[in-house]
């Protein structure tokens, strides 16, 4: 009779936790339908609002917008001033602040930088080209623009700002930061 109790009880507990384990994964599935529900509704409405945004996208102070910039960056607002640009790699050197503090936009990573002074192979060639990115101290302190840091709109704005400052198509959604001293 007790053995027959004992068994009873084992059995409605295992078929009590099925139970509980079959529930549990039903409402995990529907918290995850949900929750993907959720995303793809923030989706669209983000590409709803940056396509209203994206027709009204223009940049009115490219260096005002490029200085916004760098603060989201360094944390402080700068007042830059453009020094001159080179086309060959592509780079925009600006002066902050005093005369030896300067910064140098790019749409070249360093990765790319490092290619192009291989490609270009020619010591005396690198040295002939004065474009500050090839001659770049080990010690630079670098950072990368994008979209998921400097803004919704940059990869709109970078193309507006940079055509206005050089004269040239950035052909790149990200800008990289250099910063030399």
């Amino acid at each position: 009779m007790e053995l027959l109790l004992a068994l009873a009880v084992i059995t409605a507990v295992i078929i009590f936790g099925a139970l509980l384990s079959i529930g549990n994964e039903r409402q995990r599935r529907a918290i995850d339908e949900m929750r993907e529900q959720v995303v793809l509704w923030a989706i669209q409405d983000l590409r709803i609002k940056r396509e209203r945004l994206a027709q009204e996208a223009r940049v009115d102070d490219p260096l005002g917008w490029l200085s916004r910039m760098v603060a989201k960056v360094i944390g402080s607002e700068q007042n830059l001033d453009v020094a001159e640009t080179f086309a060959e790699p592509l780079a925009l050197v600006c002066e902050l602040g005093a005369p030896r503090n300067k910064i140098i936009f790019s749409p070249m990573s360093p990765t790319d930088i490092r290619r192009y002074k291989q490609e270009t192979r020619g010591r005396l060639s690198n040295f002939a080209n004065p474009n500050p990115l090839l001659s770049l101290p080990r010690n630079t302190t670098v950072r990368e623009l994008n979209t998921l840091n400097a803004g919704f709109l940059f990869d709109l704005e970078l193309p507006l700002a940079w055509k206005s400052l050089t004269g040239r198509d950035v052909g790149r959604n990200s800008l990289w930061i250099y910063f030399v001293e």
